[in-house]
């Protein structure tokens, strides 16, 4: 009876989902996509609990398939894009991703996506630890020269983490407490507690120009060329291109960052093994 073969084996995977639910998942990959024909781009991070599983064909083959169901509805969310019709197959991506639990055998968890329309350009480093897709508002992409350049500025994105496009991103809260810390800083250095309150400011004002140099991207050095911002770098292109160049969005999502991994005892693992015997 193949329909209750089916039926079983579903139920036996959503048992084994419920079962893995409290597993910490780290690994996976991020992966990118842009579709040719509708310019609807997407990023997506799939978690799993080993770095085996990113090298799994039935897998990545499941992750390309969320990135195509992303791009097709274009969710709001992970909480909606769950409801969606897995692309080409008659299930919901919530049914597909219990039917992948049960048989890779490990927690598997979609953490985020995002999504992008334009002109866009996408980077992905070795099988998905980092993965960055960039959009620009741009009248010269048809212009020779543009693809490499969108090229080098996703490169920029993925070799350094990037929270900010450029200074007026920064959220007032994030400068007002690097603003602070830099004046402690300067405070309680003997040396330059004893400045003049003007020397103090032209100081402080110049460790906050730091930290946009490594927080945004327009100030960060190029990476090609570090005598250049990465902002001269956009502004010479689009001026030897004949047009505009704007970096309009930009994604960067590396695999885990933020989550809390489960730290292994492995001499106490194998004591344990060993009966406790030394």
């Amino acid at each position: 009876d193949f329909d209750k073969a089916i039926e079983l084996l579903r139920e036996e995977g959503l048992a084994k989902a419920a079962k893995k639910a409290d597993r910490v998942a780290a690994e996976g990959v991020v992966c990118a996509t842009v579709c040719g024909d509708c310019g609807v781009g997407a990023i997506i991070e799939v978690n799993s609990e080993t770095d085996f599983v990113a090298k799994n064909e039935l897998f990545r083959e499941f992750v390309k398939n969320l990135l195509k169901t992303i791009i097709a509805n274009k969710p709001a969310e992970v909480e909606a894009l769950m409801s969606c019709k897995y692309a080409g197959e008659d299930c919901t991506v919530d049914e597909k991703l219990k039917e992948m639990i049960f048989k890779i055998g490990e927690k598997l968890s979609i953490r985020r996506f995002a999504v992008t329309e334009g002109i866009t350009s996408t980077y992905i480093h070795g099988i998905g630890s980092i993965g960055v897709i960039v959009r620009f508002d741009t009248d010269v992409a048809d212009k020779e020269g543009f693809a490499q350049f969108a090229k080098n500025i996703a490169l920029q994105v993925g070799a350094y983490t990037t929270p900010y496009i450029n200074r007026d991103q920064v959220p007032a809260s994030v400068l007002e407490a690097e603003t602070a810390i830099v004046r402690a800083q300067i405070e309680n250095d003997p040396a330059l507690s004893q400045k003049p309150d003007a020397i103090k400011e032209k100081m402080a004002v110049g460790r906050l120009n730091k930290f946009y140099e490594n927080n945004c991207l327009l100030d960060m050095e190029y990476f090609l060329e570090d005598s250049m911002k990465v902002g001269q770098y956009i502004e010479k292109t689009a001026k030897e291109l004949g047009g505009k160049i704007v970096v309009a969005e930009m994604y960067r999502f590396e695999k885990g960052e933020g989550i809390q991994k489960k730290e292994e005892d492995f001499a106490a693992e194998i004591e344990k093994l060993a009966g406790g015997n030394k």
